[in-house]
């Protein structure tokens, strides 16, 4: 969430809302080279931001523009190879990997950039604002120690436990905590649903925890949540991912096409470039997946419905 390390954000769902999905860069639409017609296929990552920002795209296409869309959903590095190759056309969220836009954009080419999402995402450590405010200095990462013995689990071995998500998530947690000496222990809960599910246990029984988190992200809303501050992010901080010892970027999230599609998928490739919506708009939509249990494509419709003038903005 990279996602950085994530990952968004950010829904879904696995409900996926995040689980590591299969690699399936292998798989392409069932729709490619069916004569005449005109599909799109775009990459979902796995949380529930992603999912949003897909299913009204998807409704758009389908319902505005006349195009059949695939959804295939791989993690997120892979879905950089996937878009490479042509297995997909689009990514409509990605939280940051230099690695891949350097091979891709700058040096194969085979990528191109899509602007803005029009979404700022940022990664962080978290800890509910009902422990926060009763030990406000929780929030400053120099005194997390202090609090280990709180913030011990079953799985975290004797230390206290750092959640988080996916194992495929891009994340710098188990550097940060050897770098800065804590005396922590990354645990994965699996997937963004799984990490959901025990946050809200937590807090359902107000217990304290520490947590891997990222905004935007409609649980902030459910469980309000305070970051801690890390070191303060400085540019190159994090170039060697095993020396990594400050905060992760504040991340204005982006779009990425493969490059043939960016330059021959004409409406519907004008379209994903004009695609840009704000942060209560995705979560608007995230919330009614997530939380209200609707289908993507029926909460898609439903904020399609009453935001005309923000999509009529996007079609060619």
């Amino acid at each position: 969430m990279s996602r950085k390390r994530i990952t968004a954000a950010a829904a879904v769902l696995v409900l996926a809302t995040g689980c590591g999905a299969a690699d399936m860069t292998k798989q392409a639409s069932p729709f490619a080279n069916a004569q005449g017609a005109k599909t799109v296929t775009l990459s979902v990552q796995s949380w529930v931001g992603a999912q949003a920002n897909v299913a009204v795209a998807q409704y758009l296409l389908e319902h505005e523009l006349g195009y059949r869309v695939d959804t295939v959903q791989v993690d997120e590095v892979p879905a950089w190879d996937a878009l490479s190759q042509g297995r997909v056309d689009a990514i409509l969220e990605d939280w940051g990997h230099p690695e891949q836009e350097q091979r891709y954009v700058q040096d194969k080419k085979t990528i191109a950039a899509g602007g803005d999402l029009g979404v700022t995402g940022h990664i962080g450590w978290f800890v509910p604002t009902y422990f926060a405010k009763k030990h406000p200095d929780v929030t400053n990462w120099k005194n997390l120690d202090k609090y280990a013995d709180l913030l011990r689990t079953a799985e975290s071995g004797g230390k206290g436990q750092l959640l988080d998500g996916s194992p495929s998530y891009v994340t710098n947690d188990k550097a940060l905590v050897k770098n800065l000496d804590l005396d922590y222990q990354v645990v994965f809960a699996g997937s963004e649903a799984a990490q959901i599910t025990q946050m809200q246990q937590f807090a359902k029984e107000k217990k304290p925890f520490l947590s891997y988190w990222y905004t935007p992200q409609w649980l902030m809303e459910k469980v309000p949540m305070t970051e801690v501050k890390l070191p303060p992010y400085e540019e190159g901080c994090d170039a060697d991912p095993a020396k990594v010892d400050c905060a992760y970027p504040v991340t204005p999230l982006q779009k990425y096409l493969n490059a043939d599609f960016a330059k021959n998928g004409g409406e519907a490739a004008e379209f994903l470039k004009n695609f840009e919506w704000t942060t209560e708009d995705q979560n608007q939509v995230s919330l009614m997946i997530a939380e209200k249990k609707m289908r993507p494509q029926v909460a898609a419709e439903k904020w399609v419905d009453s935001h005309e003038s923000v999509w009529k903005e996007w079609l060619p």
